[in-house]
């Protein structure tokens, strides 16, 4: 990236970045309601390689601009509908399993990259050598199901039972008939925007409390890790320790999910801003003991990012899941727009950025309080539901046995048909 900087003074790539996929966000998560889940998805990994490879031959800042421009707006298309789409297809006991091993790739990646750009200082051929991979996904045309929720929405009735049919199938399980006669959603089902994130008194705590988190927790993360190469260590290496850190932080979010979702949101947020506030009373001349604190830290706010993303798809309703997953990210940028611009408030007072990251991190713990508790409870299906969410029963064992053999979007269907 320093080559980069030289080649055309520029050092501002990850401000410009986050917003575009700031703006492209909301985009992607009103598409899939036209499109399909898994539509988008692919397209998005398809135009995501092309202007990636494509930007490692920019002949000119114009040129790279517009390609970069190009690959940020993709980047909300894969990871909400990836997201998404995974959620829908896992069963109540196992969704959480399948949202934190997906980040798995995430904390992988960030180990690669550190290695790929120490064995490649070009920044042309490192460009080349970290998209072009993404071609290989193209396999992901004949693996990646439609979300049967979606189909069955738009009347396609058939090629819903038969994907749940294939589901059943690979599961060893037989369909269920409630699953195989669901009836087709009628077209007076009311329409949501989201405006029905603020418009009653529950969704709209619930939805600011989730904004807030989602924008302090990429704060903090790409701050942290902006903040690489002022630590006084090696830079690769460093890079390399804070993806590893990644891994231990996720599997250790698998431990506490289970017991419950709010208070390892605000346990782990908690963690991440003490951190940063300790960095405080570091001595500049002791970079190994703020390396340590930085990565304790990058620790709490991983696993915190990781907490967010399944809590976010538990609390928001079927109806607006998607919506409040997309506007929640469009928060995310406006995280990961300020980073980088809060960061540089060091150059006029090294306390100030840490000062904001630590209270407003802290500030988010005890936010994350005042949200309802959704382990072992099945997923809200209306704005009703979110509403009396205190009267919903628990899981219970018989519910756990089901979910055994059901995919979690069969039992969304036959919810939402026995409303409509």
């Amino acid at each position: 990236m320093s080559a980069l900087c030289t080649h055309w003074t520029f050092n501002c790539e990850l401000t410009i970045t986050q917003f575009l996929f700031l703006t492209s966000t909301h985009v992607s998560s009103l598409c899939p309601s036209r499109y399909g889940r898994r539509f988008v998805l692919l397209l998005s990994i398809a135009l995501q390689t092309v202007f990636g490879v494509a930007v490692a031959f920019a002949p000119n800042f114009l040129v790279y601009v517009a390609l970069r421009f190009a690959v940020g707006t993709t980047i909300s298309g894969v990871i909400i509908n990836a997201f998404v789409l995974g959620t829908e297809w896992t069963c109540t006991k196992r969704r959480m399993l399948a949202g934190i091993l997906t980040d798995y790739a995430f904390g992988l990646g960030y180990m690669l990259i550190a290695g790929v750009a120490y064995l490649i200082r070009d920044w042309r051929k490192l460009q080349l050598a970290i998209s072009a991979p993404g071609f290989l996904l193209i396999f992901y045309i004949w693996v990646v199901p439609q979300s049967a929720r979606w189909l069955l929405a738009k009347n396609r009735r058939d090629e819903a039972v038969a994907l749940l049919h294939e589901a059943a199938r690979v599961n060893g399980r037989v369909l269920p008939p409630a699953a195989q006669n669901c009836e087709i959603l009628g077209e007076e089902k009311r329409s949501h925007s989201v405006v029905d994130l603020v418009r009653t008194p529950q969704m709209r705590k619930r939805s600011l409390i989730l904004f807030y988190i989602w924008c302090v927790n990429v704060l903090v993360y790409y701050s942290l890790s902006l903040g690489v190469s002022s630590l006084g260590t090696d830079l690769y290496l460093t890079q390399f320790v804070f993806g590893l850190v990644e891994i231990p932080a996720r599997s250790l979010v698998l431990l506490t999910l289970p017991f419950s979702r709010r208070l390892s949101q605000s346990g782990f947020m908690a963690v991440g801003g003490v951190a940063c506030l300790l960095m405080l009373t570091v001595p500049a001349d002791n970079p190994n003991l703020l390396a340590g604190l930085a990565m304790v830290g990058k620790f709490g706010i991983t696993a915190a990012i990781a907490v967010i993303y399944v809590y976010t798809a538990e609390i928001f309703p079927t109806v607006l899941r998607q919506t409040g997953i997309g506007i929640s990210s469009m928060f995310a940028r406006v995280g990961g727009v300020l980073a980088p611009v809060i960061s540089m408030l060091g150059v006029h007072s090294p306390a100030a950025p840490l000062v904001i990251f630590g209270t407003s991190t802290v500030l988010g713990a005890a936010l994350a309080l005042a949200l309802p508790e959704t382990a072992d409870r099945p997923l809200p299906d209306t704005v009703e539901d979110a509403e009396n969410w205190d009267t919903r029963p628990h899981v219970t064992k018989d519910n756990r046995e089901i979910c055994e053999g059901l995919s979690q979007a069969e039992e969304e269907l036959r919810h939402l048909e026995s409303q409509t």
